[in-house]
C-alpha cells in the first residue's frame, strides 16, 4: 500500500494520543487525545475517528525499555492492536516508541519558550504530540526501507 489515511495511537491506560498521515506524502500530524474511562468508551471514540478518516493502515506504538526489552505496559499496546486488527480489519504495524515521549515534551517545552503557550500547558496535546513523533517514525523508516 502505498496510498491513503494512516491512524496512528500512542496507546496508554488514561489517555491514548492519535495522529493521521498520509502514506503517499509521508507526513504526520497530531490529531487529537483520547480519555476514556472505560474499554468501551475508548473504543466508541476510535469507531468514530475511522468511520470519519477512512484508514487504510493503522500504526501502534511500541513502548520497550531502553535496551529494548518489554514490560507491562508493552504487553498492554500488542493487545490494543491486536483489538485494532479484530475490531477494524485493518493491517496493524507496532512501531518502536521508545524516547517518543521524551522528544514530545522537548517539542512541547520548545513551543513554550518559542511563545506558544497553549501547547505548552496542555497535557492531552503532548499524547497527540507523542503519537505523531510515532507515526512519522513509521513513515520515514518505510522511505528508507
Amino acid at each position: 500500500m502505498s496510498k491513503g489515511t494512516v491512524l496512528a495511537f500512542d496507546y496508554g491506560v488514561k489517555r491514548t494520543g492519535v495522529a493521521s498521515g498520509e502514506l503517499e506524502i509521508g507526513v504526520a500530524h497530531p490529531l487529537t487525545t483520547l480519555q476514556a474511562e472505560t474499554r468501551a468508551a475508548r473504543f466508541a471514540a476510535i469507531d468514530k475517528l475511522v468511520a470519519e478518516w477512512q484508514p487504510g493502515l493503522l500504526v501502534v506504538g511500541l513502548p520497550l525499555h531502553p535496551d529494548g526489552a518489554e514490560h507491562e505496559l508493552t504487553r498492554a499496546a500488542r493487545n490494543f492492536a491486536k483489538e485494532l486488527e479484530d475490531r477494524y480489519n485493518l493491517p496493524v504495524f507496532l512501531h518502536d516508541e521508545r524516547y517518543s515521549s521524551a522528544v514530545a515534551e522537548g517539542e512541547r517545552r520548545d513551543a513554550q519558550h518559542g511563545g506558544n503557550r497553549n501547547m505548552a500547558k496542555s497535557r492531552p496535546s503532548l499524547d497527540a504530540l507523542a503519537a505523531q513523533i510515532i507515526l512519522q517514525g513509521f513513515f520515514d523508516e518505510r522511505a528508507t526501507a
